[in-house]
């Protein structure tokens, strides 16, 4: 399978609504995507054209890199699109430490973490109810590579 990476332009706006089931139901997903779209905040993957994946890294996190967005489309899930996104937004970051989360039922993105060199470095809970949202940490300064 042939992935192309690139910044994302505010001409993937309906592509990527069209893969996001929440984005399609949800004005404030959309919001977030109107907002990192266009900026070097995001990035998109694609495959003969088409825009199958999106990543976005931002700062907002005590200033420290936050990747806040890998989303696949389902059709796309488990073919290393999402791993492709995650090691082009870690060499993108500009800051030593660099941290993501996810849901604690989302066993296959901390599984990518961790193939990443992520670790675990706690637990928030109260996000989505019943689901907690497990913060991963990634020391890009003192990686082994």
């Amino acid at each position: 399978m042939d992935i192309q990476l690139r910044d994302a332009t505010t001409d993937d706006r309906n592509s990527i609504i069209a893969f996001d089931h929440i984005a399609q139901s949800d004005p404030l997903r959309v919001n977030f995507i109107d907002r990192v779209l266009g900026s070097e905040l995001c990035l998109v993957a694609e495959r003969d054209g088409q825009v199958i994946a999106y990543g976005v890294l931002e700062y907002t996190f005590f200033d420290n890199g936050f990747i806040s967005m890998i989303y696949v489309a389902p059709s796309d899930r488990r073919l290393g699109v999402g791993s492709a996104l995650v090691a082009a937004l870690t060499e993108r970051c500009k800051t030593a430490k660099l941290f993501t989360s996810t849901n604690q039922s989302n066993v296959p993105m901390q599984r990518l973490l961790e193939r990443h060199g992520f670790t675990s470095s706690g637990i928030i809970h109260n996000l989505d109810p019943g689901d907690p949202e497990l913060v991963y940490f990634l020391d890009r300064q003192n990686r082994n590579e």
